[in-house]
């Protein structure tokens, strides 16, 4: 695959996030997991903080003003938190997801309007607490002249999780999806790319989509990502945690982030 790109040029930065899945594996709860709360705002008067709260300030960190939310019909309860994001200094608009088959094909809705663009990714409803994670990978995505950056953290739970293969550089060699058993420690939870990858997942949805029935695989971003190895797109990685993140759309991870704020607030009081 040619990849003629000019290099370094500014672009506008992006913030771009899923919020299709239906929360089953914590279900039922009075809402969309990507708004439970989790923890409190303490920037003021202490208030609940719902879990998508925390991703968009590490955005907002990085100095990105800008994020889609691409969402499930029927969620109509994160737009009515979140609003137009002026609560976070930011603009946030939303779309509505098109075939459920996949983050990528969630993803996918925004081409259109981010073509173009830096694009910084996370997921709504995971926790991790270093602040400064999307500066170290947009600089990277800067400096190294490359096309992805995975943020990367070590796992608790290979069998869930994209398992990344890297080598001492920092460039990704495999990624390997849930594998039952692997001597892999790694995964990624965050991501910034150049509009070249925005470009390649688009025509691999495209291609990925039959026309005329509902019958689909389900696509991981992983996949995506490992097609774009394989391709020839360089794709690298920066350690951001020595600790894992917590899911909270799984039982446990979801115990593990009340337990963390609970001692939290011991620690502070």
């Amino acid at each position: 695959m040619t990849t003629n790109k000019k290099r370094n040029i500014k672009r506008e930065t992006i913030g771009l996030i899923p919020a299709g899945g239906q929360g089953n594996r914590i279900s039922p709860i009075p809402c969309s997991k990507e708004i439970y709360p989790i923890g409190f705002d303490e920037s003021g008067v202490a208030r609940p903080k719902a879990v998508c709260h925390y991703l968009l300030e590490k955005m907002r960190f990085a100095e990105i003003i800008k994020a889609y939310i691409i969402l499930r019909e029927g969620k109509w309860d994160i737009p009515s938190y979140l609003r137009d994001g002026k609560m976070l200094g930011m603009n946030i608009a939303y779309l509505i997801m098109g075939a459920p088959f996949g983050v990528p094909y969630t993803i996918d809705q925004a081409f259109p309007f981010v073509r173009k663009a830096t694009i910084a990714f996370g997921f709504p409803d995971i926790f991790f607490d270093q602040e400064d994670v999307f500066m170290k990978l947009l600089n990277r995505l800067k400096l190294q002249d490359c096309d992805v950056v995975l943020g990367l953290f070590p796992s608790d739970s290979p069998h869930k999780a994209d398992m990344v293969d890297i080598d001492r550089e920092g460039k990704i060699k495999r990624i390997v999806i849930k594998p039952k058993r692997t001597n892999l420690n790694l995964t990624w939870g965050v991501a910034v790319w150049a509009p070249i990858f925005t470009e390649f997942m688009h025509h691999y949805v495209m291609k990925a989509i039959k026309p005329h029935t509902l019958r689909h695989k389900e696509l991981f971003i992983g996949e995506v990502i490992q097609a774009a190895i394989n391709e020839g797109l360089r794709i690298e990685a920066v350690h951001v945690s020595n600790r894992p993140y917590i899911d909270i759309g799984t039982p446990d991870d979801l115990l593990k982030a009340v337990k963390y704020f609970i001692a939290k607030a011991d620690k502070n009081h």
